[in-house]
């Protein structure tokens, strides 16, 4: 990938993008647990462009003493504690997750990373519940400000469903992995990148005009 050199220090408030997406075992995000977690980091091409340069997931095994939503599970496909699963625990899951993000808030010379989601309340909500859970004293993500593609998927393309906004988007939608944390975060991370990059054109066509 092109990057340029320290490209994003001095937009977005300094914050790196990463998009997130969580697949859990119900809606509490004090009691029931993370089953999966993706993240996506964003980074601009030589023209400022925003473009995918990593993903990273991870399978999660439910903490002790975490309560299991059967409609949940059925919801997701999740078999929680299926042996191919590979999952780890939530405490090494997020210290995974969260050093190539340390790196790439470092290189874009950020302050800090900003989660990027669909709804995100949701998944930071679950991450936070995490993060404290398993006393992780340094996120790189602000505790709570984020990005959100329902909202800017409503400005630019009329629709906030996922799936919907990416048929605006003529993006592919595979219904058989949506509800994949990954696919899901690599998804919105594709919308996001296209509604700011369509705002950067508009941007530099109304200074050239």
């Amino acid at each position: 990938m092109d990057i340029t050199p320290n490209p994003l220090g001095k937009r977005f408030r300094g914050y790196l993008p990463v998009i997130i997406d969580i697949e859990t075992a119900g809606f509490n995000a004090k009691k029931n647990p993370l089953l999966e977690i993706a993240a996506v980091i964003v980074e601009p091409d030589s023209q400022g462009l925003l473009q995918i340069t990593e993903s990273h997931a991870h399978n999660i095994t439910p903490f002790n003493g975490a309560e299991l939503d059967e409609s949940a599970l059925k919801f997701t496909g999740i078999d929680p504690f299926h042996p191919f699963r590979m999952s780890i625990d939530e405490k090494e899951a997020l210290n995974k997750l969260f050093k190539p993000i340390k790196a790439a808030v470092k290189r874009n010379n950020c302050t800090r990373a900003i989660l990027v989601g669909h709804n995100p309340a949701f998944d930071m909500n679950f991450l936070n519940a995490a993060i404290e859970r398993t006393k992780h004293k340094r996120s790189p993500f602000h505790p709570f400000s984020s990005f959100d593609t329902a909202t800017l998927g409503g400005l630019a393309y009329g629709q906030t469903v996922l799936a919907k906004i990416a048929k605006a988007a003529n993006l592919e939608w595979d219904s058989d992995k949506a509800h994949s944390a990954l696919y899901d975060a690599e998804q919105t991370a594709k919308i996001f990148c296209m509604i700011v990059n369509r705002w950067k054109e508009m941007d530099e066509k109304q200074v050239k005009d």
